[in-house]
């Protein structure tokens, strides 16, 4: 049975992984020849017992790189240890593994916090691969180790699949890892922290650019993020905790007081959560962790909390490129392509417990250095395509601060929501007026007509006519002048009416 959000959540837990919209649901099966089928560019939703690994099918061309994306997303609140994980590989017909070097395990590691985890299988090809050659079935099998005081439940399972097609022509990308690059540890960029909450998940994840952002993460929550990297592009990321002594309650924080993009709000308001400054100290508080395009682990970094502001970054990185992929260090080895590269942070739910339940403040100082430039010619297009490259309009969506599903529907989340909002409302607001004033201008004018057509002209000392507006008042009972405005016995032309400016038509 596929277990999957929507469930109950436990009082105080940080809102649920967010699923990609309309993956589908699959069993993975026990047997190698009963796995369901996976293609290229689709995610799906399955589940991980505690015992026993899943098997899943893929039917594979000879010219193809296929990646296979694995994220385990434990229940809230599920104890896990150190070397509990997830383990992924994609198998031949005669159980030969196809990426024996590549990253294939994720683990909770020292936080022994349960968040989602990710691990990816590479089947690859190439002049210099001896296994897994040709076209035919592969298998996925995903395992899981569990220490045995660990939660029995089931995990839930993202599986997400891409291929990469070979380069065009033989020898028309370099086969050999880059020699030399420029590894000093980067200057992180400076300026004022702007608000961008981040994502649930991969498909949910928040646009970032070169800067420096802000948000508040809860224990035991983790928010994802996305940084569109060129060919030739150099990555740098680094993360802030600040202090707890700057924290309040809940209802004394208030809302974010800074526009930004949010669109998915954490944590379940301030029932039953602990308050408070707090001592103590957390070894493993805050674990950030990067992923390339097809998910790949790039690097991680973790940081020590005592209630001090503290600081963590990843290593330096390579620029992107295609030959990195023949480099034997994992963080240069998964700089292989462009696209979107994944930022997953992650504060352990330990720190709830020396620090209380309210949001920490993160700041994530993020840069993309270098021009961007051509990348090889692929035999045909990746799946799915726009997981592999960088656009204009990819650069426009780190800017505006989107997900994938705002881009694709053309909605913006991010920092032009306010605006947008504001335009909208300012041309609402315009047409109001103008209609008011057109409509006021009408009135007007049709009330001068009546009173001059209403009026005869008396001579002095005459009694006005019994249909004269003064004669009508006087006939009613009230004095003279009132119903009119003009004194009893005065002339009254024509002339003595002002005459209003004509200012043109109210626009439409």
């Amino acid at each position: 049975m596929v277990v999957l959000p929507g469930r109950a959540e436990a009082v105080g837990a940080p809102a649920p992984y967010g699923f990609a919209e309309g993956a589908e649901t699959v069993d993975g099966a026990t047997s190698n020849v009963e796995g369901p089928r996976l293609r290229s560019g689709r995610t799906y939703k399955s589940a991980l017992p505690r015992a026993g690994g899943r098997f899943y099918r893929l039917d594979l061309t000879a010219e193809e790189n296929a990646y296979v994306a694995v994220t385990a997303v434990p229940e809230f609140g599920s104890k896990v240890s150190y070397a509990d994980g997830v383990e992924v590989s994609v198998q031949d017909a005669d159980g030969n593994n196809c990426s024996p070097v590549e990253s294939q395990e994720a683990r909770f590691g020292a936080s022994e916090s349960a968040r989602p985890i990710t691990a990816t299988a590479v089947r690859r090809v190439g002049p210099d691969e001896k296994t897994c050659e040709g076209a035919g079935t592969y298998y996925v099998l995903v395992e899981r180790t569990s220490a045995p005081e660990s939660s029995q439940e089931a995990w839930d399972l993202e599986l997400r699949v891409a291929s990469e097609p070979s380069p065009r022509s033989a020898g028309a990308t370099p086969t050999e890892p880059p020699r030399s690059w420029n590894s000093a540890t980067p200057v992180p960029p400076a300026g004022e922290r702007k608000r961008r909450e981040g994502g649930r998940g991969f498909n949910g994840a928040r646009a970032l650019g070169s800067g420096v952002w802000g948000a508040r993460v809860e224990p035991g929550e983790t928010l994802f993020y996305r940084v569109p990297v060129d060919w030739g592009q150099q990555l740098s990321v680094g993360a802030e905790l600040g202090s707890s002594d700057e924290r309040g309650s809940s209802d004394e924080r208030g809302g974010l007081g800074e526009s930004g993009g949010s669109g998915e709000s954490g944590g379940s308001g301030g029932a039953g959560r602990r308050v408070g400054r707090g001592t103590g100290y957390v070894s493993s508080a805050l674990v950030m962790s990067l992923t390339n395009p097809a998910r790949v682990e790039v690097d991680d970094a973790d940081m020590a909390y005592d209630g001090k502001q503290k600081t963590a970054a990843l290593d330096p990185l390579p620029p992107v490129a295609y030959e990195n992929r023949y480099a034997p260090a994992d963080e240069v080895a998964a700089m292989r392509f462009a696209g979107w590269y994944y930022l997953a942070v992650h504060l352990s739910a330990e720190v709830a417990e020396k620090f209380g339940d309210d949001p920490l403040e993160l700041t994530l100082r993020v840069d993309v250095g270098g021009e961007a430039r051509q990348g090889p010619a692929y035999a045909g297009p990746p799946v799915p395509a726009k997981d592999f490259g960088v656009t204009e309009r990819d650069r426009e969506a780190a800017r505006r601060g989107e997900t994938a599903a705002d881009a694709g529907s053309g909605a913006g989340q991010g920092d032009d929501r306010v605006m947008v909002v504001l335009a909208v409302g300012g041309i609402g607001v315009g047409v109001v007026l103008l209609v008011i004033l057109g409509g006021w201008t009408v009135l007007a004018r049709r009330r001068a007509a009546a009173a001059m057509a209403a009026m005869a002209v008396p001579h002095a000392g005459s009694v006005p006519a019994a249909g004269s507006a003064q004669g009508s008042a006087e006939a009613a009972g009230v004095a003279p002048g009132v119903a009119t405005g003009v004194a009893p016995g005065v002339a009254f032309t024509a002339a003595s009416v002002p005459r209003r400016r004509s200012r043109g038509r109210p626009a439409r």
